[in-house]
């Protein structure tokens, strides 16, 4: 045999014989293994870890008002102030100041902006110097009269006497007529200048443009500098300076459907729910219903006063208002909690509801539930804002993921 050959020979070892015993123990400990991974998927898959994601609808917890049970009917509008104003001045000039800005509070009289009436003054100072000259005037005029009155009288009485001549006195008494006249052409001169300055003053008073109501600054049209118009005629000329209105006047405007026209009435009851406020309620009543309809929309406009404004309600708010059948008892104007029916369903025996906490649908029970209207309270088991599970699958149970319906 080649040398080569009988280096690549080796004598073959025997294999390691395991013993029984220990192969016994291997076995043990891989069974105990796969039965605690079988216990450890089974408690996942008990809790939910391991299960499909359940696709439900989830509702939130509100506030329901009491007052959706005597709801006759709904409709939507805007908060409109019945008293406004453009105000703008009666003269024509520029705009030289301002005192106001958007939410300016003022009383009626008070001054917003005033013009430029420098040459207006000047008038006013210029008939009031004319004025003090006539009535200096009608002093001279008054004393030439009484002078010509006695001197009158005096030439009167030697008249009769004989002493002087018929001439003399005819003389005395045109002079007299001269006088009288001269006196009360004075007198009409002092009224026309004293006119005069009125008008001045009434000119420079339009220069001063006044709120005509209490009332707040809604917009600014016009600033310093600008030339104010009462009808804006000019390319460049404002006709308004600022737009205010009366707070005290709001009342929602809303569009009546025709067909619910029956159902309202002055003085009903209503309640008011802002967009911008969701949460609050305001009692109010039917102020006027408007008699005219619109043909385009079948509607009707109808004024709904509040019972007591609320300083955070303004103008051209969209608001929703509620034809009530009653007024409202005080235990009725507070709100309760609570969920659509739909979502109360039976578990283990009872009612309840699924909650959504961490996208896990937990168990909340309602032993004895109430409803009102198409909702269930819930009292002080849940909280405001906390998801509900609506119209829950009959498989659905605590601890299942939850998946959102889109």
């Amino acid at each position: 045999m080649e040398p080569e050959k009988l280096e690549r020979l080796r004598i073959a070892e025997k294999e390691p014989v395991v013993p029984l015993k220990r192969r016994r123990w291997r076995v043990f400990w891989v069974v105990l293994l796969l039965f605690g991974v079988a216990l450890v998927a089974h408690l996942l898959h008990s809790r939910g870890f391991l299960s499909p994601a359940e696709t439900v609808r989830l509702v939130a917890v509100s506030s329901v008002y009491p007052s959706q049970t005597i709801t006759q009917f709904n409709a939507s509008g805007y908060v409109v102030a019945q008293r406004k104003a453009s105000v703008a001045s009666k003269g024509t000039g520029r705009l030289q100041f301002i005192h106001v800005v958007e939410g300016s509070r003022l009383k009626e009289g008070e001054i917003i902006a005033g013009l430029e009436n420098d040459d207006l003054k000047a008038e006013k100072r210029q008939a009031e110097a004319q004025l003090a000259a006539a009535r200096m005037d009608l002093v001279r005029a008054r004393t030439d009269l009484e002078n010509a009155n006695r001197n009158w009288k005096r030439y009167r009485n030697l008249w009769h006497e004989g002493v002087i001549s018929r001439f003399s006195y005819e003389n005395a008494q045109d002079q007299l007529t001269k006088s009288r006249a001269l006196a009360d052409s004075a007198e009409a001169a002092v009224k026309a200048l004293e006119a005069a300055v009125r008008r001045a003053a009434i000119l420079i008073e339009y220069t001063r443009i006044r709120a005509p109501f209490d009332g707040v600054v809604l917009t600014k049209d016009a600033d310093v500098g600008e030339v104010v118009a009462p009808f804006g005629s000019s390319t460049n000329a404002k006709a308004a300076v600022v737009s205010m209105a009366d707070l005290s006047s709001l009342m929602v405007e809303a569009d009546v459907s025709e067909s619910f026209l029956s159902r309202v009435k002055t003085g009903q009851p209503c309640e008011i729910q802002l967009d911008s406020l969701p949460d609050e309620r305001f009692p109010g009543k039917v102020a006027a219903i408007v008699p005219t309809a619109d043909r385009t929309r079948g509607t009707v406009l109808v004024k709904v006063s509040f019972e007591q404004l609320d300083p955070r309600v303004l103008p051209e708010m969209s608001a929703k208002v509620a034809f009530l059948s009653r007024s409202l008892t005080e235990e009725e104007k507070h709100p309760v909690l609570g969920v659509h029916r739909d979502s109360i369903t039976e578990r283990n025996g009872g009612p309840g509801i699924f909650v959504s906490r961490d996208n896990r649908a937990t168990w909340s029970p309602i032993p004895s539930p109430e409803f009102l209207g198409d909702y269930v309270l819930v009292g002080d088991i849940l909280r405001g804002g906390e998801k509900v599970v609506m119209q829950p699958p009959l498989t659905l149970k605590a601890g299942d993921r939850l998946k959102v319906a889109e």
